[in-house]
C-alpha cells in the first residue's frame, strides 16, 4: 500500500510464459498488494507459470483480443477492491521497477491517470523500436495532441496507471476489443477531463518481446485517427459517439 491505497498491478497476457518470471520478479513486491493475471486463451504454460509464482489468474477459454483481455483485467481489480490500479505487459518490455513511481504520483493527489512513455528521453530507438513505429508514433501523436486538444509525448505506451475514480468513470465497453482499445481509453480520459501525468520509461524490443506487425499496425493507426476524428465531432456536437457517452 501507498498512503493507506491499495495497489494492484495487472498483466494482460497471451503466451507470456517466457518473459512472465522475469516481469514479475521486478515488480515492487513491498507495495503492490495484489497482482493479477488475465489470461487470454494462451497455447504455452502462462496460466500454469503464473499460478505457480502465487498471481491471482483469470483465464479466458476463447481469445477475446487485447482489448476485451484488458476490460476483464481492471473488472477484476475493482472487484478485489484496487485503488490504484498499474497495467504492465508481461512481455518485460516496459521496466516494473517504475510501478511505485507511477503509483506515488496517483497517491500524491496530483494526477488521476499516468503514462510511462517511450518517447520522452532518448529510450524509444537505443531500446530497440524500429524506426518505422518510431515516425508513425510521433507523427500519429502530433494529430491527436492537435484534435485532443492535449499535450502529451505519446498516445501509445501499454504502461499506464489510473486511479479507481477513473476506471469506474469511463464507458469502457464501448471501447474496441482490439489493439486500439488503450487509444480509445486515453481519448475517454482526455474528453472527461481527468489529470494525465507522465513519466520517462526505457523499453525494450527483443525476440520474445509482444509486438504487432506492419498490417495490424496499419490497422490501428487508422483507429487511433478515427478515435480522434470522433472525439472532436462530438464535442463540437456534429456527431455523437458512444465512446464518449457515459
Amino acid at each position: 500500500m501507498l498512503e493507506a491505497q491499495r495497489i494492484t498491478v495487472v498483466l494482460p497476457a497471451y503466451n507470456a510464459a517466457l518473459t512472465l518470471r522475469r516481469t514479475y520478479d521486478e515488480i515492487p513486491h513491498d507495495i503492490v498488494d495484489d497482482v493479477i493475471l488475465t489470461d487470454d486463451a494462451s497455447t504455452d504454460e502462462t496460466v500454469a507459470l503464473a499460478r505457480e509464482l502465487g498471481i491471482h489468474v483469470v483465464r479466458h477459454e476463447r481469445n477475446r483480443g487485447y482489448g476485451g483481455n484488458q476490460k476483464t483485467c481492471y473488472a477484476e481489480a475493482l472487484a478485489r477492491g484496487a485503488d490504484i490500479v498499474i497495467m504492465l505487459h508481461p512481455d518485460y518490455q516496459y521496466s516494473p521497477r517504475l510501478v511505485t513511481a507511477m503509483a506515488s504520483m496517483l497517491v500524491s493527489g496530483e494526477y488521476d491517470a499516468v503514462m510511462a512513455s517511450r518517447i520522452l528521453g532518448k529510450g524509444a530507438l537505443r531500446g530497440g523500436m524500429p524506426l518505422y513505429k518510431y515516425v508513425a508514433n510521433r507523427g500519429l501523436t502530433l494529430v491527436q495532441n492537435v484534435l485532443l486538444n492535449a499535450k502529451l509525448s505519446e498516445y501509445h505506451s501499454g504502461y499506464r496507471a489510473w486511479t479507481r475514480a477513473v476506471l469506474t468513470r469511463l464507458p469502457l465497453v464501448a471501447c474496441s476489443d482490439d489493439f486500439v482499445f488503450d487509444n480509445q481509453m486515453l481519448a475517454q480520459a482526455l474528453f472527461y477531463g481527468f489529470r494525465i501525468g507522465e513519466i520517462s520509461c526505457p523499453t525494450r524490443y527483443f525476440e520474445e518481446a509482444s509486438s504487432i506487425n506492419l498490417q495490424r499496425s496499419v490497422v490501428y493507426g487508422l483507429g487511433v485517427l478515427g478515435t480522434s476524428a470522433g472525439f472532436l465531432l462530438h464535442r463540437l456536437g456534429m456527431r455523437r459517439s458512444p465512446l464518449y457517452d457515459r
